[in-house]
């Protein structure tokens, strides 16, 4: 048995054009700030995520100005698949990803971004295409710049410590010792996730479950 439960939310599949068999480039965002105060916060979990997927495939980081962004360049069977960390701070995210797609000539469609979500209990993880920013600074950014067109794997951060505390602060704080634990099931299952939609060209829109 799997470490992760998934809960399908949806029957439908997300729309994504991506397919290793047609040998296309696809984006992968992880969201977060740059430096070393905000490792393991809860707003860094795409950058966590990114990490894991660039050394799980052997990959290394290049600091690329000029896109605003660290960036990997792996290959996952037939596929390119150009990660990034954007380095311009969470706000303006989506000034390094426009970069990106214009440098790469990668559109929307074949974009994925991994994010924090407040409303998600930590513990789950959704898929979906599309859809406004729910008040994340970074993907509001994102679709200011790129539109809304891309799929987004949203990773939850809420427990019963943010009702206590303001938002702003909340995602700006590390995980506790006990999420920090949950960490590796958490990026295996987010790396799983990229790879079903590099590999069968779609994402499918649900919600998954662990601990």
């Amino acid at each position: 048995m799997g470490l992760f439960h998934r809960k399908e939310i949806q029957q439908n599949e997300i729309s994504y054009t991506i397919s290793s068999s047609q040998g296309r480039t696809v984006l992968v965002v992880g969201l977060g700030n740059p430096g070393k105060d905000y490792v393991l916060t809860r707003h860094n979990i795409g950058y966590e995520c990114a990490d894991s997927l660039v050394a799980a495939n052997d990959g290394t980081w290049s600091d690329k100005r000029s896109l605003k962004s660290m960036v990997a360049d792996l290959r996952l069977g037939q596929a390119r698949v150009v990660v990034i960390k954007p380095i311009t701070f969470m706000n303006l995210s989506g000034e390094a990803v426009q970069a990106v797609q214009r440098f790469y000539k990668i559109s929307s469609t074949d974009t994925i971004v991994i994010h924090d979500e407040l409303d998600i209990p930590f513990g789950q993880i959704r898929t979906r295409l599309g859809g406004s920013s729910a008040g994340h600074n970074g993907i509001k950014s994102l679709i200011a710049h790129i539109g809304n067109d891309f799929s987004r794997i949203k990773v939850g951060i809420k427990n019963d410590l943010n009702l206590k505390v303001d938002s702003a602060d909340f995602v700006l704080q590390k995980f506790s010792k006990e999420e920090q634990g949950h960490m590796k099931m958490l990026t295996t299952e987010v790396n799983a996730l990229l790879n079903e939609a590099i590999f069968s060209g779609s994402l499918p829109s649900d919600t998954r479950q662990f601990i």
